[in-house]
């Protein structure tokens, strides 16, 4: 059986695996006003359903499974799934992302049970702004919880910021000296337009150039690029001189990173996506449950990577006003 090589010569080695779609928090940019995730037990990947389907990724070249929701740490059993997954062949990385509300309680389990290394979204160290930006968010818990990250071991620990003009873009240099202070990595990233709330935040826009010179201003040009670095993504990073911190940019609309994109995504409800700025998916909940050999099913993946498109198209998701929420699909 032939590996994940789309007809662009890309070769996909990435699963997101969003594991729920309930989120304990609301960002506004994230998730509609009125959005209430509606889906029954039945209608998620069980573990079985998880534990098959990740099985057939890794025996088509997919070494990497990142856990993502929603929140991930609201999914009932996420430590047994993390295990389960570090024991496929094949999958040599397992990281977390989450908005770390409730890591303070579980980064000491899920660390013995192979995550070892987390994405943390925080927009903001001011306490009211984080929780008008999270609609009921609290600051403090996400700090215990990067905390709790860091004295398990966890590593990288990367905090992501979504840069929002007139939002918190006054707070690029105090998020990067936090980054600092805790020894940990930071990522800025451009608002994308993922659903109608998404498409509404491309008002407070920042871009890649504007960011960087924000960042380059407050370190003095203290900057050293990084040409390679396996858990780097879709980000320009950079290591900071004198410090154990590394910050990177995520920049989606500004400049596309499709030529080197490696990754599929796969929803709560078992749905393959193959790119964030497209409608195109697959059932593989209903392939897993259903009658097919599993050469059968992993032949509907290798069609289904064939269709993953060059780049990703957001002005067409403008337009037609994508139905999808990010929460949904752990973007």
């Amino acid at each position: 059986m032939p590996k994940l090589i789309d007809k662009f010569g890309r070769e996909i080695n990435y699963l997101r695996l969003s594991v729920t779609e309930h989120c304990n928090y609301r960002c506004f940019y994230c998730r509609d006003d009125e959005h209430t995730p509606n889906c029954k037990r039945e209608d998620i990947l069980s573990y079985e359903d998880i534990e098959k389907i990740v099985q057939l990724f890794a025996q088509l070249g997919i070494t990497k499974v990142r856990l993502t929701g929603g929140e991930p740490l609201l999914r009932r059993g996420i430590s047994k799934i993390a295990k389960l997954i570090n024991r496929i062949d094949g999958i040599n990385d397992v990281p977390l992302s989450t908005n770390a509300h409730l890591l303070e309680k579980f980064a000491g389990k899920l660390y013995q049970n192979g995550i070892n290394r987390v994405n943390i979204s925080i927009d903001s160290l001011i306490p009211k702004r984080f929780e008008e930006i999270t609609r009921g968010g609290d600051l403090t818990q996400v700090i215990k919880g990067i905390d709790a990250a860091i004295q398990a071991g966890m590593s990288p620990i990367k905090i992501n910021v979504v840069a929002m003009r007139g939002v918190n873009d006054d707070e690029i240099e105090p998020m990067i000296d936090f980054a600092i202070n805790k020894g940990i990595d930071i990522r800025f990233i451009e608002t994308m337009p993922i659903g109608l709330s998404g498409i509404k935040a491309l008002a407070q826009h920042i871009s890649e150039k504007d960011i960087f010179a924000k960042i380059n201003k407050h370190l003095n040009n203290q900057l050293t690029p990084i040409t390679s670095n396996k858990t780097a993504g879709p980000a320009h990073n950079f290591k900071i001189k004198g410090t154990n911190s590394t910050v990177g940019i995520i920049s989606a609309v500004s400049n596309h990173f499709c030529q080197t994109c490696n990754r599929v995504r796969l929803t709560a409800k078992g749905d393959l996506i193959l790119c964030l700025g497209q409608e195109d998916s697959i059932s593989l909940k209903d392939a897993v449950r259903s009658d097919l050999t599993e050469d059968e099913i992993k032949r509907m993946i290798l069609n289904a990577i064939n269709k993953k498109p060059e780049k990703h198209e957001f002005s067409s998701v403008i337009d037609n006003i994508s139905n999808r929420q990010m929460v949904e699909i752990g973007g």
